[in-house]
């Protein structure tokens, strides 16, 4: 785009002004577009873009673990409705994309990657006390009116459901919607070991596992600004 260098140049104060007719002819474009232009610099296409684009980055912000597909419900679910390929171009093109990252290879050969914490519970899914171990999972349920998802949080000594949260969507405020229900319930909980698998949300995944340890403090029983960062998802299932 030539027209903003032309203007630039033709601009009153600029120091060497050069009128519009002469920088139109040795560029090589017409002055109708260019006026045009001029009348309406921002043209209905390339604001309604940036919209769309303003949509993609607050849920990318809000659930960066989510791909273009998720991203583009959530702009769809702010009014900001669009094509999929155009969700597709407007992540690629600004490099919105899943923390997770793209899979490489496919079948059984395919190698996991390396883990994203410290395995604490080493398949030894067994508590001596409450609150020692608590197993997170998020379910899909289909219903009447569209997916539900629900995110449980259980204490494996007792085997009761401690906490949950529900939702339409399958987002990161999902899992710590549920772990603050399970902390309000049971109060101190330092030294609690939440265990997932990694999963498609990626909250406890960078997180310790553990809730003393960039989790809840035994001041409070609850947990804080920064702490709820590290808990910014849950996984969608509990194996190891």
């Amino acid at each position: 785009m030539m027209y903003p260098l032309v203007r630039e140049l033709a601009a009153a104060a600029a120091p060497h002004r050069v009128p519009v007719a002469v920088t139109c002819w040795v560029l090589g474009l017409a002055r109708q577009p260019y006026y045009r232009w001029l009348a309406s610099p921002v043209t209905g296409p390339e604001l309604a873009e940036a919209f769309r684009a303003n949509a993609l980055l607050d849920a990318h912000r809000d659930d960066p673990e989510f791909g273009h597909r998720f991203l583009l419900d959530e702009a769809r679910a702010a009014g900001e409705a669009m094509a999929e390929r155009t969700a597709w171009r407007i992540c690629r093109d600004n490099r919105w994309w899943s923390v997770f990252g793209k899979r490489r290879g496919r079948g059984k050969n395919t190698k996991a990657g390396s883990s994203v914490h410290d395995d604490r519970v080493r398949r030894d899914f067994t508590a001596d006390a409450p609150n020692r171990l608590w197993l997170t999972d998020i379910t899909e349920h289909a219903t009447g009116e569209g997916k539900l998802y629900l995110c449980a949080v259980k204490d494996v000594f007792s085997g009761r459901i401690v906490g949950y949260s529900i939702d339409t969507r399958m987002k990161s405020s999902l899992a710590v919607r549920a772990l603050d229900s399970a902390v309000a319930r049971r109060g101190q909980v330092a030294g609690c070991i939440v265990h997932s698998d990694r999963g498609s949300q990626g909250g406890f995944n960078r997180s310790s596992q553990h809730l003393d340890f960039g989790g809840v403090q035994d001041r409070c029983g609850g947990l804080e600004p920064e702490d709820r960062r590290c808990a910014r998802g849950a996984s969608a299932a509990v194996a190891c």
